[in-house]
């Protein structure tokens, strides 16, 4: 069983990400790895977070770079072996950090041992674990469904004589999570690293984990909505994802998790509009504990009006789920691109962080976050990322956000490898790795520390109502108020000063301060531009 005796330590938890291939390599091969996840375990303990949630590490051709699982239950060679992966959980939990995996229930890659299966005939054992459809009369595929990676979702496979559905990469089938066969699979996975100790599952893509049985043709995007980019943006992405029987999965997985000592799970959910389906994987204490979107990562200019819209959705009426919120992560340029573009990105780190850690909800913290890293400049030829490449120039990619974690701002390959990393450092990343900053009081990395020590320290910010007050336009102020505490928050968003100070019921103390100095009674009247702060009632 699971090494969980905090009740709800997740609740207000404040979660470290690791992306295995870019954070610290032992073996010279130019690969981050499990044993360099173990060896740096006492810097993401240094950080005071409550846990981490590790990237694929799991057996595969890596064409999506461990999205395309080829075996659930085994750890790919290049990041070690299972021993590994259980040294990491066991050295994890001496900290006291929980463990939390990514679980790809959606598609496998199509070197998994069930798609070679599936594929062989239409009448096999597993011939309708996947999602399989006759052409067309004139050859061309069952419906107009769009990859996400910018081709149809269709590929033909010539011993079948069929089609079989992939919404990410042709190398990813879907699974037909229609099938009770295949839920059982998956159940047996969950299960397999439960019994190994993790204290938690972040599921990958999991709306788009049944498809209509129907088939049929999703309607064209509204004006309003439609981006040309690539066709899958010229879609309203209505039969293809969000089908309504997931839940029901999800209650099974629940289920399960149950069995086991306060097991987090996590779903990921992409989408135009995704709040309804996010509530619905959450909703009660039948299915899964938390979620979230690409609400703040797929927002390329911040405001206000913007974290007011999102906050909103989550209001803690009775039986909804608990949000998570994460800022950067490996699939979205970093945070100091989109936000803080040809500015001074040390001040801007600083305040993001401070207004995502005043949030209700759980953390996400990307590795590098932490030092203000700025999304990283790859050239074409050394791009890595599938969807980068076959949709260069028109987008930043993600190999952007996955280079190398930069330890020390001498050492060659900035102390990530003895060898040539897989993805270049950014010379600029190299000026704010670990060492660098490590001793510096000023420094976003001193600066994250501090606040996760409040967040952690404050039952208001931690699991508080949150509460919005009348502001001016580009000011965005509320109250996280628990039973022992309340906190309030104040941001300026904008590109001016604005004059204004809450009402206070008592007197206050401000613990935390981005682009203000402390007055007299520790309270601005005034802040100036992208400036903000948390104060208490003393």
């Amino acid at each position: 069983m699971g090494q969980n005796n905090n009740p709800e330590w997740w609740r207000g938890a404040v979660i470290y990400q690791i992306y295995p291939r870019s954070f610290f390599d032992t073996n010279g091969d130019g690969i981050g790895d499990l044993k360099g996840i173990a060896r740096k375990l006492d810097y993401v303990a240094s950080l005071g977070v409550d846990g981490i949630w590790i990237s694929p590490f799991f057996k595969s051709p890596m064409e999506d770079f461990g999205y395309d699982v080829s075996d659930y239950r085994d750890v790919d060679s290049i990041f070690g072996t299972l021993n590994d992966f259980d040294a990491v959980v066991a050295r994890a939990h001496e900290f006291g950090l929980k463990v939390v995996i990514d679980q790809v229930y959606s598609h496998t890659s199509n070197q998994h041992v069930w798609f070679e299966e599936s594929r062989q005939s239409r009448d096999n054992p597993k011939a309708d674990w996947y999602v399989w459809a006759d052409a067309k009369i004139d050859g061309t595929p069952p419906n107009n469904w769009q990859s996400a990676f910018g081709s149809a979702a269709w590929t033909w496979d010539g011993r079948r004589q069929q089609y079989y559905l992939h919404n990410f990469a042709s190398a990813q089938p879907d699974l037909n999570l229609h099938s009770s066969e295949v839920q059982e699979a998956l159940l047996d996975v969950a299960r397999f690293w439960l019994d190994r100790g993790v204290d938690g599952f972040r599921l990958d893509a999991i709306n788009f984990g049944m498809h209509d049985v129907k088939l049929r043709d999703n309607p064209p995007a509204p004006p309003e909505t439609r981006n040309e980019s690539r066709p899958y943006f010229m879609q309203e992405l209505k039969y293809n994802m969000d089908h309504e029987g997931v839940p029901e999965v999800l209650e099974c997985l629940r289920d399960l998790t149950n069995k086991y000592d306060e097991i987090l799970t996590i779903a990921e959910v992409g989408g135009p509009e995704p709040l309804a389906t996010l509530q619905a994987y959450t909703y009660g204490d039948k299915r899964l504990i938390s979620s979230y979107g690409f609400d703040f990562l797929g927002t390329t200019e911040l405001s206000a009006e913007r974290v007011r819209q999102v906050l909103k959705g989550w209001p803690g009426a009775p039986q909804e789920g608990w949000p998570s919120w994460a800022f950067s992560n490996h699939d979205a340029p970093r945070v100091v691109s989109r936000w803080a573009v040809d500015v001074d990105r040390v001040q801007r780190a600083k305040l993001y962080a401070l207004l995502q850690f005043s949030l209700r909800g759980n953390i996400f913290l990307y590795q590098g976050e932490e030092l203000g890293l700025a999304q990283a400049d790859v050239p074409f030829e050394k791009l890595r990322d599938p969807e980068a490449i076959a949709n260069w120039p028109h987008t930043l990619g993600r190999d952007g956000a996955r280079t190398p974690m930069p330890w020390a701002h001498s050492s060659d390959n900035a102390g990530f490898s003895s060898a040539e990393p897989w993805l270049p450092v950014d010379s600029a990343h190299k000026l704010l790795a670990v060492d660098s900053q490590e001793d510096d009081p000023e420094s976003v990395l001193s600066f994250f520390r501090d606040l996760i020590h409040l967040r952690s320290s404050s039952t208001a910010l931690k699991r508080g109502d949150l509460e919005f007050l009348d502001t001016p336009d580009d000011l965005l102020a509320f109250t996280r108020d628990s039973s022992e505490e309340m906190a309030w928050c104040v941001f300026n968003l904008g590109q001016g000063p604005i004059d204004w100070t809450p009402q206070f019921d008592a007197a206050v103390q401000v613990c935390a301060r981005v682009g203000i100095e402390e007055s007299s009674d520790g309270i601005p009247g005034s802040l100036g531009a992208y400036c903000g702060y948390v104060c208490f009632r003393q």
